[in-house]
């Protein structure tokens, strides 16, 4: 066991080239490397197809469901499955992208009273619904994320973002991953110019 897993980390120096400079990327534009990226690093293949998968789904951005909405899917869901990791790292990004410092404790804390407009309450509704209760899941849902303006695209994001975090959350609880102290400011303050 390490500081940041219950499974021994490899060292950096040791990772394939790949992960390495990917690790170094992340380090020189955040500052630091979140741990999830050096626990998951002990598996690189399934540490390429987790990130590959990830970046799939939380790269892009449409007009009906943007990159500030898919990480309040990740916060919202995160909570239900009592991911820290999860939501301490991901409620950062949200922060940043919806550019409220006070979203993600609202929508971590209960998305129903949140700052949100009817689009993104309908759109964790269904991620919650999916996260939780993936058998009640019906064609409604599915319709209301619709009557949003949500393409099937979206839809299926919005599903496949709950899907994915529900393992990202179970990898985080199996390796006891704590998230970075950094992300906890993240956000909230202004950042210092360099």
């Amino acid at each position: 066991m390490s500081e940041l897993s219950r499974f021994a980390v490899p060292d950096r120096a040791d990772l394939p080239a790949d992960l390495r400079a990917r690790i170094d990327e992340i380090e020189e534009k955040s500052g630091f490397v979140p741990n999830i990226f050096l626990t998951l690093a002990r598996r690189p293949d399934e540490w390429r197809a987790f990130f590959a998968y990830h970046d799939a789904l939380m790269d892009k951005e449409t007009p009906a469901l943007t990159k500030g909405d898919r990480e309040l899917v990740v916060v919202a869901t995160s909570a239900e499955n009592h991911c820290l990791y999860c939501v301490v790292a991901h409620g950062a990004i949200a922060r940043i992208r919806a550019r409220n410092p006070r979203i993600a404790d609202q929508v971590a804390t209960d998305w129903r009273k949140a700052e949100l407009d009817d689009r993104q309450r309908t759109i964790l509704e269904v991620a919650v619904r999916f996260a939780v209760e993936p058998w009640t899941v019906t064609g409604e849902h599915l319709g209301a994320l619709r009557t949003h303006g949500l393409t099937d695209d979206d839809v299926w994001d919005v599903g496949a973002i709950a899907g994915f975090f529900a393992m990202s959350n179970r990898l985080v609880h199996l390796t006891a991953t704590m998230p970075n102290d950094e992300f906890y400011l993240m956000g909230r303050v202004p950042r210092k110019p360099a």
